[in-house]
């Protein structure tokens, strides 16, 4: 964990731009406002990518980085899934495997 200071300075972020990712936010500041963590600074390096060497704009930005977090949220929320199904009995997961294949649509890996 960094500092406010420690932070602008690892991602080589001006305060005036770390406060416009703030007020857009795109970097959220925990109660306190005093600790980022390594996801914070790969965020903000992310950003600067696409404004910088991307050409994105601000609306752009935005959308990429909502779409970022609904993509980690279902990450997690598969993990959670698959921690669920670990846990049960052999022949419920059996059971469970046998319906997911059944699905009808996109096939595991492959296009619909």
């Amino acid at each position: 964990m960094f500092d406010r200071e420690m932070f602008l300075l690892r991602a080589q972020l001006s305060a005036q731009d770390f406060d416009l990712f703030v007020e857009a936010g795109w970097i959220a500041v925990r109660e306190g406002g005093g600790e980022f963590s390594d996801a914070d600074l790969g965020r903000v390096r992310l950003i600067r990518s696409l404004r910088d060497e991307c050409g994105v704009n601000d609306e752009g930005v935005d959308v990429a980085l909502r779409l970022l977090d609904q993509l980690h949220g279902a990450r997690a929320a598969l993990a959670q899934v698959a921690a669920v199904i670990r846990g049960l009995p052999e022949p419920m997961r059996r059971e469970v495997a046998r319906a997911l294949r059944d699905l009808p649509g996109e096939q595991a890996g492959g296009a619909p």
